[in-house]
């Protein structure tokens, strides 16, 4: 159960943004916070970010049949040995480009009941997940604004397992995918006051997934100009299966970050 609990272990996406005055741009983690704009016009956000979410699912990989996982974070917490997120956008008047990189690697090893084909098993998994995007306000005034986006969305997840002693001493095996999604969507913020302020976004598509969704809703709020944080609550969801590698998951769980404007 280890190895289909590492195997399916992927954290996935959050978003940064900035725009001149109160109408910040809606990303995930870190909207407006007016930075100052360059001569060219254009404005920079990056942003860390951390999301604790738990996973559930059907997963199937070397040729074994599907297991369901339902894991809390706590439980792939446990197994993380490292994880990078964060996310940066460009924006330029109504106009924005944005990305978002995760990577996640875990690991977990358990002994064999009687130690004779081998006597442990070591287990690494690796994600990556990446989204591309541009986005175009369509609706913007002094207390928020909406935004229509449209991106690909990359994924890698790779299993590596390690026998140790008995027969299958040294044997090493390995398992992985790769596949492209498009997505179309929608980003948007709300300001309840020059501080406070409501975002959130929604995505929806599929290529080589059969469907791959994203939706999120966060509150924040600005501390300076150039540093803004919020706190909400994302789900996610991929239904891939291809060859026998089957990562159908639902994950979801409180995301924090705080944003760089400049």
């Amino acid at each position: 159960m280890k190895t289909i609990l590492v195997s399916a272990a992927v954290l996935c996406l959050g978003l940064a943004a900035a725009s001149p005055g109160r109408t910040a741009d809606l990303t995930p983690l870190a909207p407006d916070a007016k930075p100052v704009e360059s001569p060219s016009g254009w404005t920079f956000t990056f942003a860390p970010y951390f999301w604790a979410a738990g996973m559930s699912g059907d997963i199937a990989q070397f040729g074994l049949p599907e297991v369901h996982v339902d894991a809390d974070f706590g439980n792939l917490l446990e197994n993380l040995d490292f994880a990078f997120m964060g996310a940066g956008e460009a924006r330029y008047d109504r106009f924005s480009i944005f990305g978002d990189v995760i990577y996640t690697k875990l690991g977990a090893s358990g002994n064999t009941p009687r130690g004779i084909v081998v006597d442990s098993i070591d287990v690494t998994s690796k994600t990556f997940a990446g989204l591309m995007g541009v986005g175009y306000s369509v609706l913007e005034d002094q207390s928020g604004h909406l935004d229509v986006v449209g991106g690909v969305r990359v994924w890698s997840v790779e299993t590596d397992l390690s026998f140790n002693g008995g027969i299958l001493d040294g044997v090493e095996r390995s398992d992985s995918a790769t596949w492209v999604d498009g997505l179309v969507g929608v980003r948007g913020n709300y300001f309840f006051s020059p501080e406070v302020y409501l975002t959130g976004w929604g995505l929806v598509g599929g290529g080589g997934a059969d469907v791959d969704w994203d939706v999120a809703l966060g509150l924040g709020y600005k501390f300076t100009d150039t540093i803004s944080a919020v706190a909400g609550y994302r789900a996610l969801g991929v239904n891939y299966d291809s060859g026998g590698f089957v990562f159908d998951v639902v994950q979801q769980g409180p995301i924090l970050g705080v944003a760089f404007h400049f």
